[in-house]
């Protein structure tokens, strides 16, 4: 990679496509293949800081302090239970920030610049992976400020594809104004169950319109993964031989392999 870190943003204005499931299992297998990786929680849930193991008592300064108050990044970045992977924490005070940012003239570059302060070198992340909130807010043109590219998780049902064709003239208006190297790492197909026809039309279709922009690997629909959170860990740590550890190792190969041969993706 000749940027480092590399800033992946997921995101997905729609809810329960598997996003924060995918934000900390990408992270965990990152991870596993020798990545130093960040996530950087920005919904304001704070479901990737539980479900990495920080407890809400323990979240003093989140990413709401980082983007509104401009907090350095040695007050906000935590560790984990998991080696190689830091957070900057969430909680429900992001709710307020596009309220609290709107009349800032660099609204959207808040997190772009705080994630290129001079002190992030000293971490040596190779990734930050940005897990957006389930809208199209500040918040997440933030992200997409910032980012290099977006993995949109995208769920194997009948109106999946609905909503994606918002969010890619977001990414498009991000390229115009503020972002012109912004791209599209792929769409990733969640809760995908071979069994059911369903999905394999849902595939179908996503392969059929958006081509090579949806990932090789998909996630299936797994126990494993839905029972992890719970026990604030990866799948890939909670059950590592399980298929949903095994996919998501996929997936972080498939885009681990990609930064050393980056493939150009349009949307």
């Amino acid at each position: 990679m000749s940027d480092r870190p590399y800033i992946l943003a997921l995101a997905n204005q729609k809810g329960g496509v598997g996003k924060t499931t995918t934000a900390i299992n990408l992270a965990a297998g990152l991870a596993e293949l020798g990545k130093k990786v960040l996530l950087v929680d920005i919904d304001p849930q704070g479901n990737s800081s539980t479900g990495l193991g920080v407890r809400p008592d323990a979240r003093k300064k989140t990413s709401y302090d980082l983007i509104v108050d401009g907090v350095g990044l040695l007050d906000v970045v935590m560790e984990t239970n998991i080696p190689d992977i830091m957070i900057i924490p969430a909680n429900a005070d992001l709710s307020s920030t596009d309220l609290d940012i709107v009349s800032n003239e660099r609204r959207s570059y808040l997190l772009h610049d705080a994630l290129r302060r001079p002190e992030m070198d000293g971490y040596g992340f190779d990734y930050i992976l940005i897990d957006c909130p389930p809208a199209l807010s500040l918040l997440t043109v933030n992200a997409l400020v910032a980012a290099h590219s977006v993995l949109v998780p995208l769920q194997c049902e009948f109106f999946a594809l609905e909503g994606l064709s918002q969010l890619m003239l977001t990414i498009r208006d991000v390229r115009r104004s503020a972002n012109p190297e912004l791209r599209i790492e792929g769409v990733v197909l969640t809760m995908h169950d071979r069994r059911n026809r369903l999905t394999a039309q849902v595939e179908a279709d996503a392969r059929a319109n958006m081509g090579d922009l949806v990932m090789k690997t998909t996630i299936p629909r797994n126990v494993r993964i839905s029972e992890a959170p719970s026990y604030a860990l990866p799948v890939l740590t909670y059950d590592p031989g399980s298929k949903g550890a095994e996919a998501y190792r996929a997936l972080a190969k498939e885009i681990a392999d990609r930064r050393k041969t980056p493939e150009v993706s349009e949307a």
